[in-house]
């Protein structure tokens, strides 16, 4: 009796062990991914002419994307939970409809400049499901990605006491604090305390120097505790400290206005891009001497954000371009993995998925009439145009193997008709899209910036 329950304990032991190895797919870019979703027509259907996508997220937790377009409408997509199902890839040429429609979309009223997931979202936990926007003339507002409903405002004022956009926005990583960035200036907010409170830090020196011009894109390190990235249209970068907003040192060598700062998995590489900029610069941030690799994409005739992304297991960064490819390059060397096409005009939005192998991305310009005649009747019109592969957004689905954390052991599971093996992980993933409740396409609107709301409650 004492062995069975000796042998019993093992067993126990042996299973909470196995419970608690985290898995990440090691994704396979021999084999271009297939389309599993696709969005076009309910976009440009009933917005006015020339809308268009322009820039997509994933939540933290996986379970949806966030997309923002030109009509100053931003959609949640959630994901459904047969994602990575062996299903047929979806062909384009017959779509007749879009995969399935947005569940929820808000719609800010002006021009959207950045916005952003609160760093801890759970679909299982209602009140840590939003995300943070700032727009042209407006507060940066939070909003609840249930509901539509507006939470909180974040207001900044200038030496006129109105209020002043930012023109980008970050949480931290514990989510305590937003920082945004305006002309020259950091001002961090408090997520508990909405309003006017915040602190002002400014980006030039007692000397001078320092980062000039407008802060347009805000990065954290995660895993250097309290290093924050900015990136500035005077095409520079520099660090600075999370606690006192410290200048710690400029990075020069952008050919346009930075668009995007990205921190490499481990925290010691720092990959910036810019607009009308032909290249990814990668920067090792313990040694700030020079460039160490440059990452060529097809951007320099376009002043849209180009994003790019790095997947889960931070061996490979993919990026848009005009040329409607998504390219993949290896971090390790600097070299071109592969690429695939995957819209017919602009890619100027991707990523990967935090667990899962799958990517997303969006794409789209302005277009204008070549017929000075008929202007009007062809703007009227342009939206109706485009094909499929136009202004469209697109889910993908990567193979890949699995690999175990801390382990590093790889579990064969091919999630594409791959055979079964004994040592498979044993948690699957799985989407919670569903655990909240949503109403579908529910819309919301800002009327004003001066709002009554309830202070924001986030554990």
């Amino acid at each position: 009796m004492a062995e069975d329950g000796v042998v019993g304990g093992e067993e126990e032991e042996e299973e909470q062990q196995q419970s608690s190895v985290h898995y990440w797919p090691v994704l396979d870019f021999s084999t271009p991914p297939s389309r599993r979703y696709h969005f076009s027509k309910q976009v440009v259907a009933h917005s006015p002419s020339n809308n268009f996508f322009k820039g997509v997220k994933w939540s933290p937790d996986g379970s949806c994307f966030l997309t923002n377009s030109e009509d100053n409408n931003l959609r949640i997509f959630d994901l459904p939970s047969d994602a990575l199902d062996d299903t047929q890839s979806s062909d384009v040429s017959n779509i007749s409809e879009d995969s399935f429609t947005a569940a929820l979309i808000i719609n800010e009223g002006e021009a959207v400049y950045d916005f952003c997931w609160y760093p801890w979202m759970t679909a299982t936990d209602a009140s840590t499901c939003t995300f943070a926007t700032s727009s042209r003339d407006h507060p940066v507002h939070l909003w609840d990605a249930v509901s539509g409903e507006l939470r909180c405002t974040y207001r900044a004022y200038d030496a006129m006491d109105e209020i002043t956009a930012a023109y980008s926005i970050a949480f931290n990583p514990s989510g305590n604090k937003l920082f945004c960035g305006y002309n020259k200036t950091l001002r961090v907010f408090d997520t508990a305390r909405p309003g006017r409170e915040f602190s002002q830090y400014s980006t030039l020196t007692n000397t001078k120097d320092g980062q000039t011009g407008i802060i347009s894109c805000l990065a954290f390190s995660p895993n250097s505790e309290g290093l924050l990235a900015a990136g500035s249209y005077n095409r520079t970068t520099a660090l600075y400290s999370e606690h006192n907003a410290e200048l710690l040192f400029v990075l020069h060598g952008q050919e346009g206005g930075v668009t995007q700062v990205l921190f490499s998995k481990d925290g010691n590489y720092l990959y910036t891009g810019g607009r009308k900029d032909p290249n990814i610069l990668c920067w090792d941030v313990r040694n700030t001497a020079g460039i160490v690799y440059k990452l060529p994409r097809i951007t320099s005739d376009t002043n849209q954000r180009i994003a790019f992304d790095i997947e889960p297991c931070g061996r490979h960064l993919g990026t848009g371009g005009q040329d409607g490819y998504v390219h993949v390059y290896d971090l390790q060397t600097g070299d071109w993995a592969t690429s695939f096409q995957a819209a017919a005009d602009t890619v100027n939005g991707f990523g990967f998925h935090p667990t899962a192998p799958l990517g997303v991305t969006c794409s789209g310009h302005r277009r204008f009439s070549s017929n000075l005649e008929d202007e009007e009747t062809s703007l009227a019109t342009s939206s109706l145009e485009t094909n499929a592969q136009e202004n469209c957004a697109s889910v993908w689905h990567f193979l890949c193997s699995w690999e175990s954390s801390p382990t590093s052991e790889v579990e064969k599971s091919s999630l594409n008709g791959g055979q079964e093996h004994d040592a498979e992980p044993t948690h699957e993933c799985t989407f919670v899209s569903e655990t909240v409740s949503r109403s579908l396409t529910t819309s919301v609107e800002v009327e004003g910036s001066e709002q009554i709301v309830e202070p924001m409650h986030i554990q």
